[in-house]
């Protein structure tokens, strides 16, 4: 198929690019980048007023299949991806069964090959059943295609185990991704401890019961020479550590969601909304600034939304017993174009850097840039376009938003994986993708 995009103010920092011009793509590759291209035969489409980058990829997703399918499942969730604009999304392993060994690795990587609207990565546990007792089939994971370890949903609690882990991940290249929660000191933690959980009578959970595993697993990280990756980072001195980690030439990288970023524990009232029950809590006003200011200063490396769909029934219940978790993946686009791109806090190739580039380094994934011979997974953004976040709106089994009746500026309209179109004037297509 050949596919040429017109008009598109196109940007990509990896290559300098920052302008408004034609993208020729042949067989799933760009053929041209230029000015006056012509197509004697194929799809001409005219992308006038928006633009274009290299394929979002979203690095923190819960795709809850197999086993919780009645949450989600790869098709809804990868549909809900190409619905945000994400042409990679990479799965966490805390399903039914656990991603622990190579045949669930390849059953997920098989069913979204079938049924998928994205490309699908695979994070594999670190330990056999998530129980930080045992390690898990590590190298057959890898040997079926695992890109990265974690134990998400828990964390490593032991440092032993945790030197383990990192021990064998460094010989396979990959990355540990950490969710650092110390359970000795979260306990039966449901909000950030403070103001908040004091005047709602919730039982508070500390930034030090993050802080305290992002601090050892640097250690453990230089001890090693395993690369580390600190999930869903949410306090300023979680960033401190992780800057710090990084100025003494630790080989470590950090993510942040939307909700951490744009969402305190203020947004928790008294009608305790289990919307906003999320896994790390949300925190500060201060907390929230000063990450912010690690996405501006460059400490933050990506923005991911750690996508974490629930039945209705389940956030229905009461707050200590609701599971913690929110969807993301439909609305991060919005929320960064609005709340940063638009605003001056970053530029769009900052934007491209979190959300594209640095995502693909971390998990070790193939480079996307916008040049010829590179495979064509684009994204295409209108950054005027307002809408509203509605339940009626997601491609996602689930409509545990915290961010629902926001009113945002700037959406993913087009989606193209492998030059084929999955998503198209914002409609999900029939088209499959190629990989």
């Amino acid at each position: 198929m050949a596919l040429l995009l017109k008009n598109a103010h196109v940007i990509d920092p990896q290559v300098g690019l920052n302008e408004v011009c034609e993208i020729l793509i042949r067989d799933g590759k760009i053929v041209e980048v230029g000015h006056d291209l012509n197509l004697e035969k194929g799809v001409e489409r005219d992308l006038g007023g928006k633009v274009v980058v290299p394929g979002l990829v979203d690095i923190h997703v819960h795709l809850r299949d197999p086993g919780q399918e009645y949450k989600e499942d790869i098709e809804t969730g990868t549909r809900a991806a190409a619905h945000g604009g994400f042409t990679d999304v990479c799965c966490m392993p805390n399903t039914n069964p656990i991603i622990d060994t190579g045949a669930v690795v390849e059953y997920v990587r098989s069913k979204a090959a079938r049924v998928g609207k994205c490309r699908v990565h695979v994070s594999g546990a670190c330990t056999k059943g998530e129980k930080g007792e045992a390690l898990s089939e590590m190298g057959d994971m890898v040997a079926h295609g695992a890109v990265m370890f974690t134990d998400d949903g828990r964390g490593v609690q032991d440092a032993g185990m945790m030197r383990r882990v990192m021990d064998y991940a460094v010989q396979f290249g990959k990355a540990v991704s950490s969710h650092c929660q110390d359970e000795g000191l979260v306990g039966s933690g449901q909000i950030n401890e403070g103001a908040v959980s004091t005047r709602l009578g919730l039982l508070g959970w500390p930034s030090a019961g993050e802080e305290i595993q992002i601090s050892r697993d640097i250690e453990i990280s230089a001890l090693t020479g395993c690369r580390l990756h600190i999930q869903h980072l949410s306090t300023a001195h979680g960033l401190d550590l992780v800057r710090r980690g990084k100025s003494d030439g630790v080989e470590v990288t950090c993510e942040v969601t939307p909700h951490h970023m744009f969402l305190t524990e203020e947004s928790i009232a008294e009608d305790y909304d289990t919307r906003f029950k999320v896994n790390p809590p949300l925190r500060s006003a201060e907390d929230a600034e000063a990450v912010i200011a690690g996405v501006v200063d460059g400490t933050v490396d990506c923005i991911v939304t750690d996508h974490a769909p629930h039945a209705d029934h389940e956030k229905a219940r009461e707050f200590e017993l609701a599971p913690f978790g929110m969807t993301g993946i439909e609305t991060s686009v919005g929320l960064v174009v609005s709340n940063l791109v638009n605003t001056g806090k970053i530029s769009w190739e900052r934007m491209v850097e979190l959300m594209s580039v640095n995502p693909r380094r971390i998990i070790g994934i193939e480079r996307v840039a916008i040049e010829p011979g590179c495979r064509a997974d684009l994204t295409v953004i209108d950054p005027d376009l307002k809408w509203t976040v509605t339940e009626d709106d997601f491609e996602s089994y689930a409509k545990n938003s915290g961010f629902l009746g926001w009113e945002l500026t700037g959406r993913a309209t087009d989606v193209y994986v492998g030059g084929y179109a999955t998503m198209q004037d914002g409609v999900i297509t029939d088209e499959p993708i190629h990989l």
